[in-house]
C-alpha cells in the first residue's frame, strides 16, 4: 500500500504556522513595515492563505509575501514537507521520490530552502586584519618520547621527506586564521 505523503499535512496547519512564525506579535507590512493592517480575504486558489492591506502604503500582500516561499507553482505544504526531509538528511534524489516531483524542481527548492534558513548579513572587513598561520602535529608519529608515554610501539612514518612547512603528506596540516 502506497501513502500520499502529501495528504497527511493540513493547508491550514502550514498558513498557522508561517503566520506565527512571521508575524509573533503584531502583523507588519513587508513593503513599509507599518503595523497599519488589516485583513482583506483569502486567495481564490488557496483558501488557507490569508490576504491583507497595508493603510500606510496602501499595498496588498499575503501570508507568503516577501518570504523564499513567495511567488512558486508548489503549494505550501510540499515546501514543508520538503524542509522536514532535508533535516532527515534525505539526499534530492529521495525527496523527490518521496514528493512525487521532479529533480530538478527538489534542487531548486532545497537551494532556496538553505539560503533562506541560513540568511546571514553581508560582512566585510575593513580597518586592520591580522592573518597568521599554525602547523598542527597530526599524532606522535617518529617521535621517540611518546613511545614513552604511551607504553608502546610508535607508527611507521611512511612519508619521509624533506623538513619545511606543513602539509598534509607530511602529515601537519596548516592551519589559517583571520580576524
Amino acid at each position: 500500500m502506497k501513502v500520499n505523503i502529501k495528504s497527511l499535512i493540513d493547508d491550514v496547519q502550514c498558513y498557522e504556522t508561517v503566520r506565527e512564525l512571521r508575524w509573533p506579535e503584531i502583523r507588519e507590512c513587508p513593503f513599509c513595515d507599518s503595523i497599519n493592517t488589516i485583513k482583506k480575504g483569502y486567495d481564490d486558489r488557496e483558501y488557507a492563505k490569508k490576504r491583507y492591506e497595508c493603510k500606510e502604503c496602501g499595498k496588498r500582500f499575503d501570508d507568503l509575501t516577501g518570504t523564499i516561499f513567495a511567488g512558486h507553482h508548489q503549494p505550501l505544504k510540499v515546501w514543508i514537507l520538503c524542509l522536514y526531509f532535508m533535516g532527515l538528511n534525505l539526499s534530492n534524489n529521495q525527496i523527490s521520490k518521496a514528493l512525487n516531483l521532479n529533480s530538478g524542481d527538489v534542487h531548486n527548492m532545497a537551494d532556496q530552502l538553505r539560503e533562506g534558513v541560513v540568511k546571514k548579513p553581508r560582512r566585510t572587513l575593513q580597518d586592520e586584519v591580522e592573518c597568521d598561520e599554525g602547523y598542527i602535529v597530526a599524532g606522535h608519529k617518529g617521535n621517540p618520547e611518546a613511545v614513552s608515554k604511551k607504553g608502546r610501539d610508535g607508527r611507521r612514518n611512511r612519508l619521509k621527506g624533506a623538513g619545511g612547512r606543513g602539509a598534509l603528506e607530511k602529515e601537519k596540516p596548516s592551519i589559517f586564521g583571520m580576524i
